[in-house]
Formats: C-alpha cells, structure tokens, sequence
C-alpha cells in the first residue's frame, strides 16, 4: 500500500506507491484504477494484495522489474486485451514502447484483502480474442474466476448474467452492473465476476 516501507537486497528503503495512479471506482466487491504511462515513464515500485485485471486501453511495450533482483519480465498490451494476474512481489513498470500505454486496473478484493490469505490463483491468465458471440461480445480472456469480452457498437442491446464491471475503453467510465440488460453505446470491457457464482 501505499506509504509502505520495503528494504531492497541491497539494503536500501523503498517507499511504496498504489498499484494504480487514479481510483475511478471503488465498492466492497472491487477497486478500479487508472494506470497511464508516456513512453520511458515508470510506474514506481508497489505492491498487490488482491488478485487483479489489467484491462489494456491503449497498448504499449512495457518492462516489470522486481525488487529482490529477479530477471525482469517483457509485456506488450494492445487495446481491448487483458490479464488476469497473481499477487505478486514488489515491481514497478516501465512504458519501454513507442507509443502511449494506459490500462484500467481491476482488483478483486475477495480474492485478496477480505481474506486472511490473498487466493492462490495459480498463473492467472492472458488474453486470446475470440470469435464474436451473438450478442456482440467478443472473448477476450476466459478463466475460471473472470471472464473478459470487448462490447462495441451503437446501443447495443446485452443480457448480462451475474456481476460485472463494465469499463468504458474511450472515457474513465466505471460501473459494477450486478445483471440483467443493459445498453452501451461505444466501447466496452465486460468483466464477469464468475468467482461469486454460489456466494
């Protein structure tokens, strides 16, 4: 968390930030931040305590470097892909890309801080688009915990089943929709909170 104290293997003082620059939306089930990063800027070291989905807005080459020493590791995002993603130790991230990175950050507070122990949720999972469903959505990443679909389309109709986050690509718009139909218009992220099936 933020303001966090962490002493690096060479023995300095770290000094921890939030897991995303700008909440957009906050309730008991989840926390949703805004990450935005201008090529060579860095997302300082931080730490999470909830399993979490980056919901990529604007895609860019990015490096996570971990604090205790390890070999660092190399994303590319583009718009409308995803992760679903482990607590993990200290890192930070750093746009080594060209281009503009941005991407909403969606933690899952069951998962994670509501519990004694944050869930082992194994690897997690990246994206892998899919064939567009005929309600318009598109598969984005599919796991036993969350689903992801991109929705896009001028007032366009959906029946969503059980709790979701909807994230608009095009503005900070963020809302939980607990069900049920519902209109967009533009773009969108539909997160299904399938871990809530049977609580």
């Amino acid at each position: 968390m933020r303001g966090d104290v962490v002493v690096s293997p060479s023995g300095a003082e770290i000094v921890l930030v939030d897991v995303g620059q700008v909440v957009l939306y906050d309730d008991p089930l989840v926390r949703v931040w805004d990450v935005a990063l201008e090529p060579g800027e860095t997302h300082p070291w931080h730490l999470h305590h909830n399993p979490y989905v980056v919901l990529s807005i604007a895609g860019s080459d990015g490096r996570m470097d971990w604090l205790d020493g390890s070999e660092p590791r190399f994303i590319s995002e583009y718009r409308g892909g995803a992760v679903y993603r482990p607590v993990s130790p200290v890192h930070r991230l750093t746009n080594i890309g060209k281009s503009f990175y941005r991407n909403r950050l969606v933690e899952l507070k069951d998962l994670g801080e509501h519990r004694a122990e944050p869930m082992d949720i194994g690897p997690g999972a990246r994206s892998a688009e899919g064939e567009p469903l005929p309600d318009g959505r598109v598969p984005v990443l599919l796991h036993d915990h969350v689903g992801v679909w991109t929705l896009s389309g001028d007032g366009l109709e959906v029946d969503l089943v059980g709790p979701h986050v909807l994230a608009a690509l095009d503005s900070g718009e963020v809302r939980l929709h607990t069900g049920g139909p519902s209109v967009l218009t533009g773009d969108w992220f539909a997160v299904e909170l399938r871990y809530l099936e049977g609580h």
